[in-house]
C-alpha cells in the first residue's frame, strides 16, 4: 500500500497528497506544537510541511527512506527556520529600541517611542510566519500578492494569517487599553 502511495505522490496525483495528509499531519502537528509551544502555529506549519513536500516532492527519494521520515526532515528543518526567524526578529526589535533616538523633554516622542515597542512587540508575539507577514504588508506596505510571491506561502493562507493576526492584535490591544 505504502508503494502505491509514493508512486502516486511522485506522480503528483492529489489524492495521494490527501492521503499522506490524512496519514500523517498528526505526527507532523504533535513535533511543531512541542516545538513551536502555539497550537495556531503549529497548525500553519503542519499546512506550510504538506504545502512543501507537494512542491518538492520530485526531490523526495524512496531508496534513501519511507515517505513519513522524509516529511520528518521537512518538518524540522521548518520548526528549524522558525525558531530562527523568532529569535532574529526579537533580536531586531530590541536593537531598534536600544538605538531609537529620543528627544528630550518632548512626551510625544517618547509616546511614539512607546507606541512603536508595543506594536513591534505584538507583531513578535504572533509568532510565525505570521509576524513576518503583517510586517510585510504594514511595514514595508506589500500587497498581499507580493507576500504571497516573497515568502512562497499560498494567497489564501497569507490572507488568512492576516486577518488571525490582525484579530489577535485587536482583542490584545482591547486588554492593553482597558488596562490604562
Amino acid at each position: 500500500m505504502d508503494e502505491g502511495l509514493v508512486a502516486s505522490f511522485r506522480q503528483g496525483e492529489p489524492v495521494a497528497v490527501r492521503e499522506a495528509y490524512e496519514r500523517w499531519s498528526p505526527l507532523v502537528h504533535t513535533l511543531a506544537r512541542r516545538a513551536l509551544g502555539d497550537p495556531t502555529e503549529a497548525e500553519d506549519l503542519t499546512q506550510h510541511v504538506f504545502v512543501e513536500a507537494w512542491r518538492t516532492r520530485d526531490r523526495f527519494d524512496p531508496t534513501r527512506g519511507p515517505l513519513q521520515a522524509w516529511l520528518v526532515g521537512i518538518t524540522r528543518h521548518a520548526i528549524a527556520d522558525t525558531l530562527s526567524r523568532r529569535t532574529r526578529h526579537r533580536a531586531g526589535v530590541e536593537a531598534v529600541a536600544a538605538v531609537h533616538p529620543r528627544e528630550e523633554g518632548t512626551a510625544d516622542a517618547a509616546d511614539q517611542v512607546v507606541h512603536s515597542m508595543v506594536v513591534a512587540d505584538a507583531i513578535a508575539d504572533l509568532g510565525e510566519p505570521q509576524g513576518t507577514i503583517v510586517s510585510l504588508a504594514f511595514y514595508d506596505d506589500l500587497t498581499h500578492h507580493q507576500i504571497a510571491e516573497r515568502t512562497g506561502i499560498p494567497l489564501g493562507t497569507v490572507k488568512s494569517h492576516i486577518r488571525r493576526s490582525l484579530q489577535r492584535l485587536r482583542e490584545r490591544g482591547e486588554v492593553a487599553d482597558v488596562a490604562l
